[in-house]
C-alpha cells in the first residue's frame, strides 16, 4: 500500500535530477585483520556432544564471516592441536595472524562446558577468557553470545551477532486468497524465523520501540460505515501496537485514510506517523499515552515516511514538494523549521533511514527502471551508490552498530514471477548474506534487539 502511494506521488512528470559527485559502487580497501577460530581441544565427548561442539565452532566462524570487511577468517594448519593449553604466539605471529580464538570443550551432563581464550597476537596478550555451559536447545543463543563477547574484546564495540531482524512476508497468501502479509522475526543470520501475527490481512511498515518491548505497524482493516441507511464494509489503514511483554495488540489510530509509516520517537513516548484524514498526507507526532496529535509538517504537498535521529533533533522524510517523491530533512523543534531537500538522484526516492549516529541517510532511488540503494550525508553531501545490477533494491535499514544495511531485493525468476528476499550488505555496498529464500515475498526489514 505504501509503495503504491509513493508511486502515485511520482506520476507528475519532471526532469530527472542528477546529484553531483556520485561515488560509484565499490568495496572498502582497508587492510583486514587475520582471525583464526580454531577447532576446539576435546576431551571425552560422546558422538552427540562432538556434533554439538562442531556446530558451535561453525556458528562462531559464520558469525565473524559477516564482518569480512574487517576480518579475514583463516584456517590454522595445526587445527585443534593444544592451542588452548599451549598457545604458540610466536608461531601465530609468523603466519601473520592478528587474533587467535582457542577453546577447550569437555562433557557437562548431556551438554558441554566450553572454555574460550582469545589472543591479540601482535601484543602477545590474552584479551578474553570465559567458560560457558552449552546445551542443544540454547546452542545458537550461546554461540552468538560467545561470538559477541569475543568481538567486543577485539574491537571494544558491540557486534550484530545477538541482534534480530523484523520483517513482513506474504508467504501465507494462497492462490485462493487475496494477498496476505504478516509480521516475522528472525536471527540476524536468517535462522529461527518466528511468526508474530496472524491477522489474515496486510501488515505494513513495522517499527520497534527503543526499549525493544513494543512493535508499531499498520494494518489494512475492515470498518463498518453507514451510508443512506445501509451498512457497508470499507478498508482503512489503521495503526496498531503489539506489546511483546503481554502479546496484546491495541489500536493507536484509526482515522479515515492513512495511519501509516509510524516510527517511535527517541524517548519511545511518542510516535511520528503519516495521516491523511484531512485530505492531504502530513506527518504528525502522537503522544502514545494521551493519543493527542501535533502536526509536524504543514505543506500542500504530501509528506510521508519519517525517520528520526536518536537524539530526536532531526527528521528525514519523503515529500513530493518538487513534483516527485524526494528526501528532505527538518529541525523537529518546530513545525516546518529548517526544511531542506537533500536528494536529487533518480526520478523519485523511497524509505529514507538515518544511520545510528544520525550522520548518514540510506535510501532507495528509481534509476534505470528499478530501485537501487544510495547513502548520503544528512547534510546532502557525499552521495554514494550502494547497489547496481543486483535486481531492484528497496527498504534499507542500518544495523545498530552502523556497519551493515539490511534491505530487500527483487529478482525475476521467470517472465511472470519475481522473488523478493532479505539481504545484508556492509555499509560500503558489499553484499555479505542472503537471509531469506523461498519464504514468500519479503518487505520492510529492520534491525532490532528484541529478545523474544
Amino acid at each position: 500500500m505504501k509503495t503504491i502511494f509513493l508511486l502515485l506521488l511520482s506520476l507528475i512528470t519532471l526532469p530527472v535530477f542528477a546529484q553531483d559527485a556520485v561515488i560509484a559502487v565499490g568495496k572498502a580497501g582497508d587492510e583486514k585483520d587475520k582471525l583464526v577460530v580454531d577447532d576446539p581441544q576435546v576431551t571425552g565427548l560422546t558422538g552427540d556432544q562432538k556434533s554439538l561442539a562442531l556446530e558451535l565452532t561453525e556458528i562462531l566462524r559464520n558469525d565473524f564471516a559477516f564482518y569480512k570487511h574487517k576480518f579475514e577468517t583463516v584456517d590454522y594448519f595445526d587445527k585443534g592441536k593444544n592451542s588452548y593449553s599451549t598457545p604458540a604466539i610466536e608461531k601465530w605471529k609468523g603466519h601473520g595472524i592478528t587474533y587467535f580464538v582457542a577453546s577447550d570443550v569437555s562433557p557437562q551432563g548431556s551438554g558441554l562446558e566450553a572454555r574460550y581464550k582469545t589472543y591479540s597476537v601482535l601484543t602477545g596478550k590474552e584479551i578474553f577468557s570465559a567458560s560457558f555451559r552449552i546445551n542443544k536447545e540454547g546452542l545458537r543463543n550461546s554461540a552468538h553470545s560467545i561470538a559477541d563477547s569475543i568481538y567486543r574484546a577485539m574491537t571494544g564495540k558491540a557486534s550484530i551477532f545477538t541482534t534480530k531482524i523484523l520483517f513482513v512476508s506474504d508467504r501465507t497468501t494462497t492462490k485462493k486468497s487475496e494477498i496476505l502479509k504478516e509480521l516475522y522475526l528472525m536471527d540476524f543470520d536468517g535462522r529461527r524465523v518466528e511468526k508474530l501475527t496472524s491477522f489474515n490481512s496486510v501488515v505494513i511498515s513495522p517499527s520497534v520501540s527503543p526499549d525493544n518491548s513494543r512493535i508499531m505497524f499498520s494494518l489494512i482493516s475492515d470498518h463498518k460505515e453507514v451510508s443512506r441507511n445501509r451498512v457497508r464494509t470499507v478498508k482503512n489503514i489503521d495503526l496498531k501496537m503489539l506489546d511483546l511483554r503481554s502479546d496484546k495488540i491495541s489500536t493507536l489510530s484509526s482515522k479515515p485514510g492513512m495511519n501509516s509509516g509510524a516510527i517511535f520517537s527517541a524517548s519511545g513516548n511518542s510516535a511520528y506517523l503519516t495521516l491523511s484524514f484531512s485530505g492531504n498526507a502530513d506527518i504528525y507526532e502522537m503522544d502514545l499515552g494521551t493519543k493527542q496529535m501535533k502536526k509536524v509538517t504543514a505543506h500542500y504537498a504530501d509528506d510521508v515516511d519519517p525517520s528520526v535521529t536518536r537524539d530526536g533533533r532531526l527528521m528525514t522524510f519523503l515529500s513530493n514538494r518538487p513534483g516527485k517523491a524526494h528526501i528532505y530533512t527538518m529541525d523537529l523543534s518546530a513545525q516546518e523549521k529548517n526544511v531542506n531537500r537533500v536528494s536529487f538522484v533518480g526520478q523519485f526516492n523511497a524509505t529514507p533511514r538515518f544511520s545510528p549516529d544520525g550522520k548518514e541517510i540510506v535510501f532507495s532511488s528509481w534509476v534505470d527502471n528499478g530501485f537501487d540503494l544510495y547513502r548520503i550525508d544528512s547534510t546532502g553531501a557525499n552521495l554514494s551508490r550502494l547497489t547496481k545490477n543486483f535486481g531492484s533494491n528497496e527498504e534499507p535499514f542500518y544495523s545498530p552498530d552502523g556497519e551493515f544495511i539490511v534491505f530487500t531485493s527483487k529478482k525475476m525468476v521467470s517472465k511472470r514471477e519475481a522473488a523478493q528476499d532479505v539481504f545484508i550488505m556492509n555499509r560500503e555496498g558489499e553484499v555479505v548474506g542472503q537471509l531469506t529464500q523461498n519464504f514468500g515475498r519479503c518487505f520492510s526489514p529492520q534491525w532490532t534487539n528484541i529478545t523474544k
